[in-house]
């Protein structure tokens, strides 16, 4: 019998080639799972992350930040805001940019671009307790952060602003068209949170300033906005977890859950079918399961309300498709 045709070679043959087979077919799927590996965020921060000042000194800003001062309930506090004039001649039209709760003014970098480039001058601003403004611990209300826009425009000279706010930035948004209807000559609600009345069966939860310091706190907050990971997001990451290393961090975890707090009692549905603006509700399809009927609802009940969905895109649109996001309120501007 020859070397070739042993039973003992046979038998070696027979367990080795279906373990190879499987080795060669599973090459693909570890392959697979090590690319979706490579598109979430790291379990863990990287060694050089640190410490990120609450007042977002050291954070970059793609345009120049102004500052007016004023008074909230005794004390003096400052709002942060960029203005960026259009380019060439412009249309004459301002639009005003309102970040959500987790986020400033500078989130918005490529839809101001877009809209500048569009002929629209731009008020990109940070909402008090945001950004680099004020952190003041004081009642914080949907009627205060829009009595803060009109400070701000007031301060410019602006008398009327096409107005557009993301996640809770849109809850502003509604509240400033209704409590100033001359000065809002549109209103877009982009991922706006607030599109249904919930309180009832909420309850309520006292501040918990504890909450929020951790890596993965940051990270499941961002990785949780989007549809899909990008690793430019993740700068986002590092100021969330770097807020979180800073000796101020109890300051901004109580005004961040002071102004949370108030989504449990606040609620804007009220507001829109007294709106007579334009009204834009937009955004991604995958906010969750019911944010597209929630926002069919919400569209319906302004008097002049419009709907636009993105397939395939998150709770974030000014990241996720800043492109189609820009045309589609440039159009809705044009109205």
């Amino acid at each position: 019998m020859s070397p070739t045709t042993r039973p003992e070679t046979r038998r070696g043959l027979t367990r080795i080639l279906p373990a190879a087979l499987a080795l060669f077919l599973a090459a693909p799927a570890v392959a697979t799972l090590a690319a979706l590996a490579a598109q979430e965020p790291p379990d863990a921060p990287p060694p050089e992350w640190g410490p990120v000042s609450i007042n977002m000194e050291d954070v970059p800003y793609p345009h120049p930040v102004s500052l007016i001062g004023f008074s909230l309930y005794g004390e003096d506090v400052r709002m942060a805001f960029m203005d960026v004039s259009p380019a060439g001649g412009g249309n004459g039209q301002t639009v005003v940019l309102l970040h959500g709760g987790n986020y400033w003014a500078a989130s918005w970098e490529g839809v101001i671009d877009g809209l500048v480039d569009a002929g629209f001058r731009v008020v990109a601003m940070d909402q008090i307790g945001y950004g680099r403004s004020s952190k003041p611990i004081i009642p914080y209300s949907v009627d205060m952060h829009a009595g803060n826009i009109a400070r701000v425009l007031d301060h410019l000279g602006i008398e009327q602003a096409a107005v557009v706010g993301h996640s809770f930035g849109g809850m502003k948004a509604s509240r400033f068209a209704l409590l100033y209807p001359e000065r809002a000559s549109h209103v877009a609600l982009v991922n706006a949170i607030g599109l249904a009345d919930n309180r009832a069966g909420r309850g309520w939860r006292p501040a918990e300033p504890a909450e929020g310091r951790s890596y993965q706190a940051a990270r499941n907050t961002i990785r949780g906005h989007v549809a899909e990971w990008d690793d430019r997001y993740m700068e986002y990451v590092r100021i969330h977890y770097g807020w979180g290393l800073s000796g101020e961090w109890p300051r901004l975890a109580m005004v961040r859950a002071l102004n949370s707090e108030q989504m449990g009692y606040a609620t804007v549905v009220h507001d829109w079918p007294q709106i007579q603006a334009p009204a834009l509700v937009i955004g991604g399809e995958l906010d969750g399961p019911n944010f597209p009927d929630l926002a069919r609802n919400a569209a319906d009940a302004f008097p002049n309300g419009h709907l636009v969905l993105f397939p395939g895109v998150g709770h974030n649109p000014h990241w996720e498709a800043p492109e189609r996001l820009t045309r589609e309120l440039v159009d809705f501007l044009g109205r």
